[in-house]
């Protein structure tokens, strides 16, 4: 062979191996509530590091929990915490990494587009089948002067395990004991009254094309589509509209554990929005694939750090700068 010949080989050899590294491909599932971020995210991190591709299929956070379970992706995502129950059923342990906080908004399909104001009891009524039309007198009582039809109510809900479902019955558990007896707390519950759209993308629509409905997403869905959301009063009485700040306040009152399962609905202090929650990123903490586990620790480090800076722009609350450094802490303790 001879040595141009052996040059020509070796530098076949790299490029074949540069392009099969080029392949690399990290797979996850889960949360709806974050995917506007997650693939803003995931399109940015390509520039810096072009040798990893993820794909992120938004099939909400049932779906992303029971997908790291039975290990078919490398990272799960989803905006309720999971069970002990759930987590003792892992091969390894399961990390909760905390990415950002947003607000589920009640949205809703009225003529005129009226501004609402709507309490807990009020929300609880509605949803338990209850408050039939939207001039109730709970409706009208707190929305003085404003023209309210003699429409039926039309409730829609989450028809998947979802993590926004997770939030908004989290909070519905806190304001009304009733709700809290009758249909609980959990990505997917039994609902009392109402229709089923899957993901928010799915209760977006539903919303927008049905006459008198009403139902929750989280805010960047609404915001996306132009559709009215309601001002709900909060632990402290004051009505809250939904926005990064009124999130960051009810984030800044989260009592945060060592393993960052948490929740933040119905927060004291008087500018928080009550129905927020945080979104995770579910990972093993001993990672299968060594070369794909190391790929993911410097995303996830540089998700922590950059990520956080894209958060307002669309809508969501980053964490704070105490929390930020305790999770890339946790990050560190992935082993690869």
């Amino acid at each position: 062979m001879t040595k141009l010949s052996r040059i020509l080989g070796v530098t076949i050899a790299l490029g074949l191996s540069a392009s099969a590294s080029a392949q690399m491909m990290i797979n996850g599932a889960g949360a709806t509530f974050p995917y506007p971020i997650y693939s803003k995210w995931f399109d940015e991190y390509a520039k810096v590091d072009p040798s990893v591709r993820f794909n992120y299929q938004s099939i909400g956070s049932g779906g992303g929990q029971k997908q790291i379970l039975a290990q078919t992706v490398d990272f799960g995502a989803s905006d309720g915490p999971m069970s002990d129950e759930n987590l003792s059923k892992a091969p390894v342990k399961i990390l909760h990494i905390p990415t950002v906080a947003g607000a589920v908004v009640l949205t809703y399909n009225l003529p005129g587009n009226p501004s609402l104001k709507l309490d807990g009891d009020a929300v609880a009524g509605i949803y338990l089948g209850q408050i039939k039309k939207w001039n109730d007198p709970k409706i009208t009582a707190l929305n003085p002067g404003a023209k309210l039809p003699d429409q039926d109510v039309v409730v829609v809900h989450r028809s998947d395990g979802s993590g926004t479902t997770y939030i908004f019955t989290d909070y519905l558990s806190k304001v009304s004991g009733d709700w809290k007896q009758k249909a609980g707390n959990n990505t997917s519950v039994n609902w009392p009254a109402g229709i089923g759209g899957k993901g928010n993308e799915g209760v977006s629509g539903q919303v927008k094309q049905t006459p008198g409905a009403i139902g929750y997403v989280e805010l960047i869905y609404a915001l996306q589509n132009k559709m009215s959301y309601a001002d709900v009063k909060n632990a402290a009485g004051q009505f809250i509209k939904p926005t990064i700040e009124s999130v960051t306040a009810a984030l800044a009152t989260a009592s945060i554990p060592d393993d960052f399962r948490f929740s933040m609905t119905n927060a004291p202090g008087k500018d928080a929005y009550p129905i927020a929650g945080a979104t995770w990123l579910l990972v093993y903490e001993q990672q299968k694939d060594p070369a794909k586990g190391k790929k993911m620790v410097e995303f996830l480090k540089w998700a922590l750090t950059k990520g956080e800076g894209m958060a307002k722009d669309l809508n969501y609350a980053p964490l704070p700068d105490e929390v930020q450094q305790r999770v890339l802490k946790r990050i560190n303790e992935i082993k690869t």
